[in-house]
């Protein structure tokens, strides 16, 4: 094409068309790769939220327990709501498991006569301490970071509880992501 030829109506088109098709791939793209950052930022989305009272948590006893999503929508209903396991070790340490089991997130349940977590989908199983005991789960349960304040037990919720959250481990003797 020589200085003098201008393009063809069809060839503007085309690269309008490749122009448009590029920026609709790249924003996707470009929202996951920067998510972290904005994440980040948004106000209460790492947030301390009580459990409760540590008396709610009797020593040498796992229980059942729920707190609300620091972040979440009017739409959310009852799906802000997440579980999770506390176990009171010896009335000073404790320690917060996520309620999925590490295979394929079904939720553990607590059997207290077998001192064990079993996971109902594919019968994965775990220690008291959340490490692995048998079943196609190859790691422990997730654990959550804590804190006691004034008698209350505060969960660090946040992000999901998975081997690639920030404070994660490579480790897998430690399991100390924060949790959602």
């Amino acid at each position: 094409m020589s200085s003098s030829e201008r393009p063809s109506r069809r060839g503007i088109f085309g690269v309008l068309l490749n122009a448009v098709a590029g920026v609709m791939l790249a924003v996707p793209i470009l929202r996951y790769l920067f998510s972290p950052v904005a994440r980040d930022r948004k106000p209460g989305y790492r947030a301390w939220v009580s459990l409760g009272s540590v008396e709610q948590f009797p020593a040498g006893q796992t229980r059942f327990a729920t707190y609300r999503n620091p972040v979440v929508t009017p739409s959310d209903g009852d799906t802000a709501s997440i579980a999770c396991w506390v176990r009171n070790i010896d009335g000073k340490q404790f320690q917060i498991f996520a309620i999925n089991c590490a295979h394929l997130g079904c939720p553990v349940r607590w059997f207290p006569q077998s001192n064990l977590f079993m996971c109902p989908c594919h019968g994965g199983a775990y220690y008291a301490d959340g490490s692995r005991a048998s079943g196609p789960p190859e790691r422990g349960l997730f654990e959550c970071r804590y804190k006691v304040d004034g008698g209350n037990l505060f969960i660090e919720a946040g992000d999901m509880p998975t081997p690639g959250a920030p404070g994660a481990l490579a480790s897998l003797s430690v399991r100390r992501p924060p949790c959602a």
